[in-house]
């Protein structure tokens, strides 16, 4: 008896988009004797363990494996836990992310909200005996101390174990120490609450009141016996939570950070280093001015490093501010119409380069992630690459066309790369520029090969992701399906394999594929990401109809039957499409959308068009609906389904409810496919799969094809 193979959409969905088994979350000791980092023990295993590579004798080893440590029991994640990985979209079990001393010796994680501490030289790795739940265990950089949160009070306890004490007290109601806000962790890319002294004899640590923020409470329709869960959102127009920040010694003494909290209120980064004073970026609400502040640990007094003013927003940057091992500030700013690298009062790239994000500082050079900017006419399209850059000028580091990160330390860099032919992501390890060895991955083949033209199209010259079936002979016109997300933060026009997997199997049913990435979306320039400034609707609705009608002189579109899909902002995208524009889309997957912009969250909402009580019509004219019912739409009435999982705490469904009431009223028919117990990610096996099966049924059923 002979099985059936596994259809793509269940491979996809068991592997969790093809990541499971690949390396990941490297870290080099300073004397670049050896790289840590994490990866499951196959394509199908979600259980991360933490491996140890030695650059000495080229052998890899487990330095942690879940499964040992926790006696084969199965993994029982605390709500905080759960909350984080939501937030970071973190689909994997077991070693999820841990963190090291200064000497990468000690490395501390948690596990079903237990601390565990592995001690890389002597290969041990035991459990720690500390109350719990435990979250976000760190090291003291001197490796003698581990810090962590346990029911919202900051803790430290010795690396040997024993006397631990809570540095805070327990959070009162709505109160924690040494975590993240919401918005932080969902908006900001700040996803920690505490941060070591070099010294390891203090930490900053931020006091996160959510008693301001109004609450929401999510149910499982599908379970009525179960209590709704409270969630404190902070939607577009209202309070934020209290966030406070304090010098906290290990006596548990603490001494406030002071700053104009009223006039800046987000606390966007912090740094502290041997190279300089603790070092904090704030933001104002309305996120165009934001200020750098150095800290006197000794009497939490600040004084101002530096200031930036956008008309438009200021955007946040990973690895910055910093500063460079002789005292220098780094940062990343937009001058000159251009995202450039600054250190000191020194800009140290040109127009050339659209800088991303710092990698690593070091006394001779900076390390970054950049795409090649300033020009429509890019040579380089959904390229990413590695820089070295210094006072002399800029060198490449990665040199194959594809989408590389890296990380460094004692002489070695681990370069991660994804290219276009090869599937997956490859891990290199370099000493002094040159390959010593590669880190091997064990995730699966996906078993099928984008067929994928980069391009652009219409006027603005829109990067754009062309796919067509794998077979196809290139004599007929076929149906579009365009593919985008479509805004700020989600590039999908990559020059790698595996982004366009989805794609390619939606081709292969029949459909040219179009991915496009209009203005709004990060790679260009910052011109092009704040075109959208209090037009967001209409600016990146015009940006896919170009594209769509530019690329059909080349390719064969049947313009005919032009559908399109998406997911959070795309599901925005593809609501507008098919509502706002039905004379070029006829049929739309809507899925998580923001529907009502007044529910989505402030620091992301606000950014991009402004403060609901001051330009309600702003958010009117850019929703999707109001309180009068569907914003912009026109006739004919094309199919559309609805989307949204029921457990999205991110996304709540009552933006995909609100659409559908408005539908309704309007007297248009469309349907419904509710997720239950799904979040804004759909990591449930089964679920990922039959919602392409279904998505791919409603798009032959819409566009009449056979």
């Amino acid at each position: 008896m002979t099985t059936e193979p596994e259809s793509f959409p269940r491979r996809q969905a068991r592997t969790q988009r093809f990541t499971l088994g690949a390396p990941r979350a490297f870290a080099i000791a300073p004397d670049g004797s050896r790289v840590v980092f994490l990866r499951s023990a196959s394509g199908t295993d979600r259980a991360n363990k933490l491996w140890v590579y030695d650059m000495t004798d080229g052998e890899e080893r487990i330095a942690a494996d879940p499964g040992a440590l926790l006696g084969g029991a199965s993994e029982e994640l605390p709500a905080e836990e759960r909350a984080r990985r939501e937030r970071s979209r973190e689909g994997g079990a077991g070693i999820v992310g841990y963190a090291t001393d200064r000497a990468v010796e000690l490395v501390s994680f948690a596990l079903s909200g237990r601390l565990f501490v592995a001690e890389l030289r002597a290969g041990t790795a035991r459990e720690l005996d500390v109350p719990g739940p435990v979250i976000d265990p760190r090291p003291s950089p001197d490796g003698r101390y581990v810090a962590y949160v346990a029911r919202g009070a900051l803790r430290v306890v010795d690396a040997e174990g024993g006397n631990d004490l809570a540095l805070t007290e327990e959070g009162a109601e709505n109160v924690t120490h040494g975590l993240a806000e919401f918005i932080a962790a969902e908006e900001m890319g700040r996803s920690r609450g505490f941060w070591w002294s070099p010294d390891s004899d203090r930490l900053l640590v931020s006091r996160v009141d959510d008693t301001p923020v109004k609450r929401w409470w999510i149910s499982d329709p599908a379970h009525p016996d179960r209590a709704p869960q409270e969630v404190a959102y902070p939607a577009a127009g209202t309070d934020n939570a209290d966030v406070r920040l304090f010098v906290v010694d290990l006596a548990g003494v603490r001494t406030e950070v002071l700053w104009d909290r009223k006039r800046y209120p987000y606390l966007a980064r912090v740094h502290w280093s041997a190279a300089g004073a603790p070092l904090i970026l704030v933001q104002a609400r309305n996120q165009r001015s934001q200020l750098f502040l150095a800290v006197d640990p000794d009497s939490g007094t600040t004084r101002m490093v530096h200031a930036d003013e956008d008309l438009h927003w200021l955007d946040l940057f990973p690895g910055v501010p910093a500063w460079t091992p002789s005292g220098q500030l780094v940062r990343i700013v937009d001058e000159g119409g251009a995202r450039v690298l600054a250190v000191g009062d020194r800009p140290l790239t040109s127009a050339a380069l659209h800088v991303r994000a710092v990698l690593d500082v070091a006394d001779e050079d900076v390390l970054v992630s950049a795409s090649a900017g300033g020009t429509a006419d890019d040579p380089e399209i959904g390229q990413i690459h590695v820089y070295r850059v210094n006072e002399l000028g800029v060198e490449r580091l990665s040199q194959e066309p594809g989408v590389h990160s890296a990380a460094r330390a004692g002489g070695v860099t681990v370069l991660t790369s994804a290219v276009p032919d090869q599937p997956g992501t490859k891990v290199q390890l370099l000493r002094d520029g040159k390959q010593v060895a590669t880190v091997p991955s064990y995730a699966e083949h996906p078993g099928l090969s984008p067929r994928v033209t980069l391009t652009q199209g219409g006027a603005r010259r829109v990067p754009c992701a062309v796919l067509m079936p794998t077979d196809y002979p290139g004599d007929t016109p076929l149906p579009v399906l365009m593919d985008p997300y479509g805004g700020p933060h989600g590039q999908r026009v990559l020059a790698a394999h595996n982004p366009h997997l989805t794609s390619q199997w939606f081709a292969d049913q029949g459909f040219a594929v179009i991915v496009a990435d209009g203005r709004g979306t990060p790679g260009r320039s910052p011109s092009w990401e704040k075109a959208i400034k209090d037009d967001l609707a209409a600016v990146v609705l015009q940006d896919q109809v170009d594209a769509l009608q530019a690329l059909a002189a080349d390719f064969p579109l049947d313009l005919t039957r032009v559908a399109i899909r998406g997911w959070s902002f795309g599901g925005y995208l593809a609501g507008l499409a098919v509502l706002r524009r039905p004379d070029v889309f006829h049929a739309g997957i809507v899925g998580a959308p923001v529907t009502d912009l007044r529910l989505y969250d402030t620091h992301y909402q606000e950014r991009y068009i402004g403060h609901p009580g001051e330009q309600p019509e702003v958010y009117a004219q850019n929703s999707l609906i109001d309180d009068s019912g569907l914003v912009g739409a026109a006739e004919p009435n094309r199919p559309m389904m609805i989307v949204h999982g029921l457990a999205d705490d991110n996304v709540v469904v009552a933006h995909s409810l609100r659409l559908s009431s408005a539908l309704l009223a309007a007297g248009r028919p469309h349907e419904v496919l509710p997720l239950s117990g799904v979040t804004h990610m759909t990591p449930q096996e089964a679920v990922a799969e039959n919602l392409l099966l279904l998505q791919l049924d409603f798009l032959r059923r819409a566009l009449n094809l056979s």
